[in-house]
């Protein structure tokens, strides 16, 4: 029997980067493009050129193609440097399927940051939610990947 939507736990996921909040934050929203994982993971994947973060309320998170056409990932909803940022996420999906992210950039000792995501509201996903979620699982687990890799790479 299928686990019915609303009992959809969220995703958690957590990396340590040697990054002030500060820079972690700044890399994480302003660097998006440097970062993600375009070609795997995005609407037009391999014609996938970028993607910008919006820098508060109510500002998009928007992936550009190759052709010029555009699609719309997510709303900010909370922006709060260097502590947190939260937004909607509706990539390749209608907006009223739209799930929620909130990453949070914490102190971890000298020089270092605790970032945590959290992905939520699985409920609101139509088709099968619960296969939906055990892909962005995995996928999460890539996206921060690269994102601890590239900002290792500049440091």
């Amino acid at each position: 029997m299928n686990q019915p939507a609303a009992a959809l736990a969220p995703i958690h996921k957590s990396i340590t980067v040697a990054a002030s909040p500060e820079r972690a934050f700044a890399f994480y929203t302003a660097n998006m493009s440097e970062w993600w994982p375009l070609a795997s993971h995005s609407v037009g994947e391999a014609e996938a050129v970028s993607v910008v973060c919006g820098a508060a309320v109510g500002e998009q998170i928007v992936e550009t193609t190759a052709d010029g056409s555009v699609h719309i990932w997510g709303t900010i909803t909370l922006w709060d440097p260097p502590h947190r940022v939260a937004h909607t996420w509706h990539a390749g999906a209608p907006l009223e399927e739209a799930t929620d992210i909130v990453v949070s950039f914490t102190p971890d000792g000298e020089g270092r940051t605790r970032v945590e995501l959290t992905h939520s509201g699985w409920e609101r996903r139509s088709g099968d939610p619960a296969r939906m979620r055990s892909g962005y699982e995995g996928g999460w687990d890539k996206v921060l990947g690269a994102y601890a890799a590239t900002l290792r790479a500049g440091s």
